[in-house]
């Protein structure tokens, strides 16, 4: 087929939204003393470390070197804890099979870091569905940014109008908006409401259950 599906991993392919809320809310909170409430935390919950940096303290606060020790013990510390929790969302893995079969391309456009991704991929044995895997590290700027979805597209060789995008954030929605591409949203960490100005979206599912899918492979 002439079509390609992209995935957002965090809380798309896995569902570990809250994890990273809790220890960011424990770094910015008890190591940084930003004074942020849970609500507070989970609004900045988009975009690269360093942006969210930027977003909560401003620009000069802390140098890189900061902001990357920082940003390496909060992934530390969601990995640790959410390791035992580490698989992919319901029905996933029959989904990339299927689409594997039908000659779908496939890619990873994700905010996460190599470190992240790494982790991810290394305990849930899934990379050869994927052609193509842009992290942080590959990217000018985030989501809603288009260009990490953009460059997934270029790198699997299809146009952009032809790319599906699966995410669970607004702000990856919007991103895939920007690129000229429709979207699945997984309702794993945002309501429903929550992307309703968004006219990109294709459908809302639970999991990869959802029988509403099937319609993607027509």
């Amino acid at each position: 087929m002439d079509k390609a599906f992209l995935f957002d991993m965090n809380g798309t392919m896995i569902d570990d939204m809250q994890f990273h809320q809790a220890a960011w809310f424990e770094i910015l909170n008890n190591e940084l003393n930003a004074n942020m409430t849970e609500a507070q935390t989970r609004s900045h919950m988009y975009g690269k470390n360093e942006e969210l940096f930027a977003r909560v303290f401003g620009n000069d606060k802390y140098s890189q070197e900061e902001v990357h020790a920082f940003s390496l013990k909060k992934e530390k510390k969601y990995q640790s804890a959410f390791l035992p929790h580490l698989k992919l969302i319901e029905g996933l893995q029959v989904f990339l099979e299927t689409a594997k079969r039908n000659r779908i391309s496939m890619a990873i456009g994700t905010a996460a870091s190599p470190f992240n991704v790494n982790y991810v991929l290394d305990h849930i044995p899934v990379r050869e569905y994927f052609a193509a895997i842009v992290t942080a590290d590959d990217v000018i700027a985030s989501k809603p940014d288009p260009e990490v979805f953009t460059r997934c597209a270029d790198l699997l060789d299809i146009t952009y109008e032809h790319c599906i995008v699966f995410e669970d954030s607004p702000k990856g929605v919007e991103a895939a908006l920007n690129a000229g591409m429709k979207a699945v949203v997984l309702l794993t960490y945002h309501t429903e409401e929550e992307f309703s100005h968004l006219p990109n979206v294709l459908m809302l599912v639970k999991d990869y259950t959802d029988p509403q899918l099937d319609a993607l492979f027509t």
